[in-house]
């Protein structure tokens, strides 16, 4: 039996759209490291908070890229 017309095509999706999330998440966890850094060099006292504010940055990225890239494995199941 053959399989439906563009069947094919979604597993390309899939993995185009995974690469395309973990370099969305790489490019954004970079430059929130990049901004702490700045941030901790011009301001030392306040390197407690930026740390923090950093971590709780760089969990939300991190979670909503797992979400994407779940989404695009979940497509290869259809």
């Amino acid at each position: 039996m053959e399989p439906a017309v563009g069947t094919h095509l979604v597993g390309i999706g899939a993995t185009v759209g995974a690469g395309l999330v973990t370099m969305g998440a790489g490019l954004g966890i970079g430059l929130i490291g990049k901004s702490a850094m700045e941030g901790i060099a011009r301001q030392p006292d306040a390197t407690s908070r930026i740390q923090t504010a950093m971590i709780i940055a760089c969990a939300l990225v991190e979670g909503i890229a797992l979400f994407c890239a779940v989404i695009c494995f979940l497509g290869l199941g259809k």
